[in-house]
């Protein structure tokens, strides 16, 4: 039973992502994010307001992409059909 405590110890800690992986890891977000990447560098952000930030952003697009979807929907809906079957297929490729 003791063998089995250890072995999953040593699963579970080497598992797990060291604070190095997780700085470089937000440092990548924060490049990423329009919000965040316009302050100045000298300006620490925490990894928790990267990671809110992030989490915003992602919803954002979902919006967008939301909207877009939309917006493509009704321009295909008073497309003649010929026009919107070609549209389509340039999508779908």
């Amino acid at each position: 039973m003791s063998t089995r405590r250890s072995r999953s110890r040593h699963q579970s800690t080497a598992s797990r992502i060291s604070d190095d992986q997780i700085n470089d890891l937000v440092s990548k977000l924060q490049q990423l994010l329009p919000e965040i990447r316009s302050t100045r560098r000298s300006d620490k952000v925490s990894a928790s307001k990267v990671l809110q930030e992030t989490c915003n952003y992602i919803r954002n697009l979902h919006r967008e992409v939301d909207d877009l979807s939309d917006r493509l929907s009704e321009l295909l809906e008073n497309t003649d059909s010929t026009q919107a079957s070609i549209i389509r297929s340039l999508l779908t490729q």
